[in-house]
């Protein structure tokens, strides 16, 4: 979820070919929530399956749309969440109560046939799994692009690799990034493309945006201790709904006129479990580690092992997929259309 500053900041929207060459670090769990909220059958709201019944929508987005940007010369990290600080248990428990409250909604809206409904349920349900993240590793493995373990949150994490010149830029839906602390933000990096309207009949095209943190902070004559207080105010992972009355137009007032953080908590009621003081103190300082990041060539036939024989994926849309990679001069551990298919 995270905090919403859509209303306060302006982003500049880029293609593919202004990223080409870049390397971004993906927050992987965000990611693989879109896959498995939008790859759903229109009807029932169910995810991809394999033949065994196993859920596939992640793997299907994380390879498709990964492959989508290694052609387009864009060098992606997936950095993976690690352990959550313990403040975040109340988001937690929130969470799984929504998707328990929506999986119950999804099935009166399947059995009394509203479509739209089934579609903003079956999404609202979803879940990702242990298995589901070694899973979607396994691929990443193949493919030949890196992961990283973040030892806390893996948005801090990228943040921090892209303020220490490790990445070029953060890649997350999440507005978080810039309180971690991200220079650069590439949103709709993953999700490009036709998007339905929520509840209407139209369609939109989404494409990649870029935010600047400097051009944020100038923008909005804050620094970002004030920024991360601002989103505080509205909303985090950390105080979901953040303090009541106050979207961002209202927050950016106070935080403009008060100025420090006593003076702005000072003043508000603040009603979480987790204090506002240590939520900020995690925004400044979160867990991070200093990493190396090593890639690999992908691997043409582990790559069809996994997802051909072991998921049931089509070997004619994985191969096609392939060849316009190797095309593009993506690095493979067997080179030419020859290594492509069975020996």
């Amino acid at each position: 979820m995270g905090v919403s500053l859509t209303d306060l900041v302006e982003s500049q929207s880029v293609t593919f070919d202004d990223l080409k060459g870049k390397s971004i670090a993906i927050d992987a769990y965000n990611t693989l929530y879109q896959f498995l909220s939008i790859i759903r059958d229109r009807e029932t709201g169910e995810p991809l399956r394999d033949s065994k019944g196993r859920i596939t929508s992640h793997l299907s987005g994380l390879f498709y749309r990964t492959a989508r940007m290694l052609e387009a010369g864009i060098r992606p990290v997936f950095v993976f969440d690690g352990k959550p600080p313990e403040f975040k248990h109340e988001t937690s428990q929130e969470r799984r109560k929504i998707r328990e409250e929506a999986e119950a909604k999804w099935k009166a809206a399947l059995a009394a046939g509203d479509t739209e409904a089934v579609r903003t349920y079956s999404q609202a349900a979803v879940k990702l799994t242990d298995e589901m993240i070694g899973q979607s590793k396994e691929l990443l493995g193949c493919m030949g692009v890196p992961c990283v373990q973040a030892p806390s949150e893996g948005e801090a994490q990228a943040a921090y690799m892209a303020a220490k010149g490790m990445v070029w830029a953060s890649g997350s839906q999440d507005w978080d990034s810039l309180l971690f602390g991200a220079p650069r933000l590439v949103r709709n990096l993953t999700v490009t493309g036709r998007r339905k309207v929520p509840r209407k009949e139209q369609y939109i095209e989404v494409t990649p945006e870029l935010v600047e943190l400097d051009k944020v902070l100038r923008s909005l004559k804050l620094s970002r201790e004030q920024l991360v207080m601002l989103g505080i105010l509205v909303g985090t992972d950390y105080n979901p709904g953040g303090v009541k009355g106050y979207g961002p137009k209202k927050a950016y007032k106070l935080v403009s006129e008060m100025g420090t953080f006593n003076a702005v908590f000072g003043s508000v009621e603040w009603g979480h479990k987790a204090s506002a003081q240590d939520i900020f103190d995690f925004f400044m300082h979160a867990p991070v580690e200093d990493i190396r990041i090593e890639t690999t060539k992908l691997n043409v036939q582990r790559l069809e092992r996994f997802l051909v024989d072991e998921y049931g994926f089509s070997m004619e849309r994985i191969e096609n997929t392939l060849r316009k990679m190797d095309k593009a001069g993506v690095r493979m551990g067997q080179t030419g259309l020859s290594a492509f298919g069975r020996k």
